[in-house]
């Protein structure tokens, strides 16, 4: 386990570490445990020596390779001038072109009968530490488990099993790893220290490891590798052994697999099983029947690489637990070594012990350069948290909030038992005082005053308060593959137009022939109108969009090549879900559409972060836009300066409208995706889609990341909406908040009560 990885292992639920104000600290990651000095097999974990030692491995690489050669060659370009100059292709990534390969695969050989049972044990163990998995079965089960990679050879016959599964190894695999591990469905695999071992090991040499087994006679002094502990096989001996696969399937007689494949290697290879090479040990541990594994504590058990045989999968997993206390307890060893390491080096530095900073081994605190970076800490209690998302001065703490605090009160508590015990004992009486603020360069601090109940061991007891401090520290950062996008990609931007909405449409138009239109971008636009029942019913006489129609005549007419679609329906009810159904049916399923509102001023910037930030099958974008506040509250007397810029009086005197979910980016087959999903729903509910938005439905039906951010690129004026009472209670309340919202700052509104009060007194 990397020490990196280790902090967001040592405590799932808070990963913390505690300190007391009283000139002592503590950290959680410095556990206190008993160690028995004639224990060896925990002298060697300490010292980690499941392998032998680097000295000897070194000097017989240089004793025994000498013959290889390592040096780079050169290999120069001569153009002939008589051939026709060709395109030189290069591959798409750097390690294709290195010839870097992955290092290690791992191949599990399994059946019909074991498939979903021990194979799927295997695989929720140790599958997710290796970079690939398969496992390999004669014949397929009819429901096969779900995330695992199954390989059906069509024949169950142990041996053809052996010969079909080399083959495919080296056929499709053959030129992307360097090792190859099998083992059967039985066997524990401990993956780290699988990996570690290969991670040492020279990948340029024919390498048959593993558990070492006599042929049944033991006559001859070579062995094969048991199968039932695996064994690994270097690339260069399966592309050695390939040619020869067919002749040992028809001259090489077994019954069992792991011995026809040791026979056909030493044969043709000349290569024997063995269980130590260039000063690494294969280590494996043959578990006994009804055998404990809680109870194990033999130093052949703990520094195990396979355990065999394991006869059901709740012994599969007991033995992945047990294996796990033993490397979180050797990572604790191995913190508490560095924490002591790092202790005694502070004396040779500038700053001496005063440079050590709590918790040892964590980046010191951030240390603001001027007073705008100073970082604030927030005031809480059991109750409540005086630091609120709208600015309120106190709000009840709620959430994911009330279970950090209830956790951190509860880590604390714990610590200190542990710390004093059994001197004392504490007990929690209340949460006095609480802070915290978040480095970014270590993680989440907390400081806590706490009341605590004090109890002796005579039973006497007493009220103390006690102020700890603790951080959650920031474990290894994490890199999320995302799949590739461009900003070429076509924008298909729909704009819904009601009859109240009519007196915006000419501002939106405007913005969109001069951004897009006129730079020649990649964006269609469709607009949607939406009659009520009464208009609908007099368009031919009087049609409300006659105006909006008029004036895209006009665009279409001074830019001959551009066709601006309009569809009409009729609804009393303007559902944005009932509207995307139809413009849904009428464009191809990768079609990326921007819902947009006639508020939305479209440009540039705004539509290239659309392109990148909705992924097919992936991720949908729902971007928070800045809106003005009222300029009859923000402005009153005042004239806006008619040199400064748009932008920089929006974002001075406006805010970020987070009740608002009309803009949105996705593709079409997402969106008929999730809908497919809804319609079980619907047949229950026919309400539901009044009820629910386009953002809703991806967030209940689509299983995709649905982004959710701030758009400083997309700006709206202020406006005020009309809220629908028709539709849902939760629609309804987010239009009223965001009109209530949008009027002004808490200063705007204060100083706008203010001067009425003034002009009332007088």
């Amino acid at each position: 386990m990397r020490l990196s990885s280790f902090l967001a292992v040592f405590r799932p639920a808070l990963p913390l570490i505690l300190g007391l104000s009283l000139g002592c600290s503590l950290s959680l990651l410095m556990v206190s445990w008993t160690q028995d000095t004639d224990d060896s097999c925990r002298d060697e974990l300490g010292n980690r020596r499941l392998f032998l030692g680097r000295g000897d491995a070194l000097r017989d690489t240089r004793d025994g390779f000498n013959n290889e050669d390592f040096q780079p060659r050169i290999i120069p370009y001569h153009k002939d001038p008589n051939k026709p100059h060709k395109k030189v292709l290069r591959t798409r990534y750097i390690h294709t072109e290195l010839g870097i390969r992955e290092r290690l695969l791992v191949g599990v050989l399994t059946s019909r009968a074991t498939l979903n049972t021990l194979a799927v044990a295997v695989n929720r163990t140790v599958a997710h530490h290796f970079h690939r998995t398969f496992f390999f079965t004669g014949l397929r089960s009819p429901k096969v488990p779900h995330g695992m990679t199954v390989i059906t050879h069509g024949d169950d016959r142990p041996v053809w099993l052996m010969y079909e599964t080399v083959r495919h190894l080296h056929q499709h695999h053959g030129s992307e790893y360097d090792w190859f591990f099998l083992a059967q469905d039985d066997t524990y695999i401990q993956a780290d220290r699988l990996s570690e071992l290969v991670g040492h090991l020279s990948a340029g040499q024919d390498l048959y490891m593993g558990r070492a087994e006599e042929f049944i006679g033991g006559e001859e002094k070579a062995r094969y590798c048991h199968g039932g502990y695996g064994y690994l096989l270097s690339r260069s001996l399966l592309a050695r052994l390939q040619p020869h696969l067919d002749t040992c399937r028809n001259d090489i007689l077994s019954v069992r697999p792991d011995e026809w494949l040791g026979r056909c290697i030493i044969d043709y290879l000349g290569l024997s099983c063995v269980e130590v090479h260039q000063e690494m040990s294969y280590h494996y541990f043959e578990l006994g029947k009804n055998a404990d594994p809680e109870r194990e504590d033999s130093p052949q058990f703990k520094m195990a690489f396979t355990v065999h045989p394991v006869s059901e999968p709740n012994l599969m997993y007991r033995l992945h637990k047990r294996f796990s206390h033993i490397e979180l307890d050797w990572t604790y060893g191995q913190i508490q070594q560095l924490q002591k390491q790092i202790n005694n080096l502070s004396d040779l530095t500038p700053e001496g012990e005063a440079g050590v900073t709590w918790p040892i081994g964590i980046n010191p605190p951030f240390k603001p350069r001027t007073r705008f970076e100073v970082i604030n800490w927030e005031y809480f209690t059991e109750e409540h948290i005086y630091s609120c998302m709208d600015s309120s001065p106190k709000c009840e703490i709620r959430g994911a909030d009330h279970a950090d605090v209830a956790a951190v009160l509860e880590i604390a508590v714990e610590r200190l038992n542990e710390r004093y015990q059994p001197q004392l004992r504490f007990q929690k009486r209340r949460l006095l005082n609480g802070y915290r603020r978040f480095d970014p360069t270590r993680g989440m601090e907390y400081m806590l005053d706490l009341a605590l109940e004090a109890y002796t061991q005579k039973g006497h007891s007493q009220v103390i308060v006690k102020r700890v401090n603790l951080l959650r520290p920031l474990s290894s950062v994490e890199i999320i593959p995302m799949p590739y996008v461009t900003e070429a990609t076509r924008v298909q931007v729909i704009l819904p137009v009601t009859a109240q909405d009519q007196d915006f449409v000419s501002n939106f138009l405007d913005m969109y022939v001069m951004n897009t239109l006129d730079t020649h971008d990649n964006v269609l636009l469709t607009f949607l109108f939406i009659y009520d029942p009464f208009d609908a019913q007099r368009v031919s006489q009087t049609d409300v969009f006659a105006g909006i129609k008029a004036m895209i005549g006009e665009v279409e007419k001074r830019y001959g090549d551009v066709k601006i679609p309009w569809i009409s329906v009729k609804t009393e009810v303007p559902s944005q879900v009932k509207l995307m159904d139809i413009i849904s049916k009428k464009h191809p399923v990768d079609t990326l559409f921007f819902l947009a509102s006639v508020w939305t001023e479209v440009n540039a910037d705004f539509l290239n972060r659309c392109r990148m930030n909705a992924i097919s099958n992936w991720q949908v974008f729902f971007p928070i836009h800045f809106q003005e506040y009222s300029p009859a509250i923000v402005s009153r007397d005042q004239q806006p300066s008619a040199a400064s810029s748009f932008a920089s009086e929006s974002l001075r005197d406006g805010h970020f409208d987070r009740h608002v979910f009309d803009e949105a980016c996705f593709y079409n087959a997402d969106y008929m995706t999730a809908r497919t999903k809804m319609a079980a729903d619907i047949l229950d509910n026919e309400d539901l889609l009044e009820s629910m938005d386009v953002y809703d439905i991806f967030v209940r039906y689509s299983g995709l990341h649905v982004f959710r951010a701030v758009e400083p690129a997309l700006i709206q004026k202020y406006v005020r909406r009309v809220c629908n009472p028709r539709f849902s209670e939760d629609i309804y309340h987010r239009c009223v908040l965001s009109n209530l919202e949008g009027l002004g700052s808490r200063s705007h509104l204060a100083m706008a009560l203010f001067e009425q009060e003034q002009a009332n007194s007088t």
